[in-house]
């Protein structure tokens, strides 16, 4: 036995299945993990007019990105295998590059989080797919994360949709 794996799964899921599941499941840990990191990250760094509205914004996205990491930490757990959440783990865990800003408008960082929670989504998409071959509980909650993530996203794009619905992302 692998010693990340108990000799439990969850009740009615073959083995197999269960560590398949769970390697999903640990990818979006990673992806939560650092999308927690990079939204603190923006909430220090984020400057100009919008500042307030920005900074205030980003930290209940923090809180909540962080209870899903949690969920789904629980959920690789349940599966019986050790999640991994350390800051290494992370790093050697993703296929992302790291988040390009530091201190620069509001209008950037919102533009660059946009990409960032488009990134994340897609991704988060793909294991609702996958996990929803085998494992409906898993399933379910990569759906209640995605709900949420599409969300704070749709709150992101506010800051930078036109009138005519069109995305005017800012660079600089």
């Amino acid at each position: 036995m692998t010693e990340n794996y108990a000799e439990y799964t969850a009740p009615g899921v073959e083995t197999e299945d269960a560590h398949r599941v769970t390697e999903i499941l640990q990818l979006r840990l990673h992806a939560l993990n650092d999308l927690h990191l990079t939204l603190k990250h923006a909430h220090w760094n984020v400057v100009g007019p919008e500042f307030i509205s920005v900074h205030e914004m980003l930290d209940p996205q923090v809180d909540e990105v962080r209870g899903w990491a949690d969920l789904v930490a629980e959920r690789i757990a349940t599966l019986g295998v050790s999640p991994k959440g350390t800051p290494g783990a992370i790093v050697t865990g993703r296929d992302w590059e790291d988040y390009p800003l530091d201190r620069a408008s509001s209008l950037a960082h919102i533009s660059a989080l946009n990409e960032v929670y488009t990134g994340v989504i897609k991704d988060f998409r793909t294991a609702i797919a996958e996990s929803g071959k085998v494992d409906p509980i898993s399933e379910d909650i990569l759906v209640e994360v995605t709900r949420g993530l599409e969300l704070f996203q749709w709150f992101l794009r506010s800051f930078i949709t036109k009138a005519d619905g069109s995305l005017n992302p800012v660079t600089e």
